[in-house]
């Protein structure tokens, strides 16, 4: 039984409650628009839209990395204007295995947000059960929203570099194996990983479905984490890191941290150092 992941099922008995928000994370890396396009055709009855670089990350600048999230008080005024309000229950999809939707789901949690969950199986399991879909864009009426911000879920660059050496911190590297390593790195301009970091690949704790494993294969997965007081995950640029947040979350760890500007960010400081299995 899952606390921050909701069935299908539930959703579709729960979907014409007015006090239950279901947001579209759609969003393609290499096609930017594809995402809103595939909205607009077609989306659960009742979603709205969030775009990942329109409305779940800020500015790109020298650091921050390719995702920085976005200022507080952007995102807030984004999630006002799309009828959420601190009482609602939030369900998050997208058709990428929760990468997206999973980001939303930590933003949210992050300016306190309580009844927030990701659709297990997103839109394409929501399509295998043939539940309702719409191409109209539901008329909502703005809220008003009073963040409670958790700065304790975020790590900065200079906590990652001042912990390195710390045992009871276990730094978690999301990305594939491949790039991990620094055999490949097809977006950013530097290969390899932070130094004394594992890898646990995001996609890995979904099946090939997009559904997530149950909490004893997640708990085989993040056996390190026990012997730990402290997590702090990344990723390319603060994504796909959220997925493995959220497992990590749902197997009850507490103290687990997003460093949000990720291997983009480490990169963009001279200086910082850098690790690959093929050195």
């Amino acid at each position: 039984m899952f606390q921050h992941i909701v069935e299908a099922d539930w959703l579709k008995e729960h979907m014409q409650n007015t006090n239950v928000r279901i947001v579209d994370c759609r969003f393609y890396l290499g096609e930017k628009e594809k995402g809103y396009k595939e909205y607009e055709e077609e989306h659960i009855t009742g979603a709205v839209y969030a775009d990942l670089e329109r409305h779940l990350s800020g500015m790109v600048e020298k650091h921050g990395g390719r995702h920085p999230l976005p200022r507080l008080a952007d995102f807030i005024h984004f999630i006002e204007n799309i009828g959420i309000s601190k009482e609602m229950t939030v369900v998050a999809y997208d058709s990428q295995a929760g990468a997206m939707a999973s980001r939303f789901w930590w933003m949210m949690k992050y300016i306190g947000h309580e009844k927030v969950y990701v659709l297990n199986g997103g839109f394409p399991n929501w399509k295998r059960h043939s539940y309702p879909v719409s191409s109209e864009k539901p008329a909502v009426a703005a809220k008003s929203y009073e963040p409670s911000v958790q700065p304790s879920m975020l790590a900065s660059m200079d906590e990652v570099k001042q912990r390195l050496s710390d045992a009871s911190m276990l730094l978690i590297d999301s990305r594939e194996e491949k790039r991990f390593a620094g055999v490949e790195e097809p977006i950013d301009q530097v290969a390899g990983h932070i130094p004394g970091a594992i890898n646990k690949f995001w996609r890995e704790a979904l099946d090939e479905k997009g559904m997530w494993k149950d909490k004893e294969e997640l708990n085989k997965r993040f056996l390190e984490a026990n012997n730990h007081q402290q997590m702090i995950v990344y990723c390319g640029s603060g994504v796909t890191a959220c997925p493995n947040v959220l497992a990590l979350t749902e197997l009850g760890f507490k103290n687990v941290k997003l460093y949000a500007g990720s291997w983009s960010d480490w990169i963009s400081y001279e200086g910082n150092l850098i690790a690959a299995e093929a050195d």
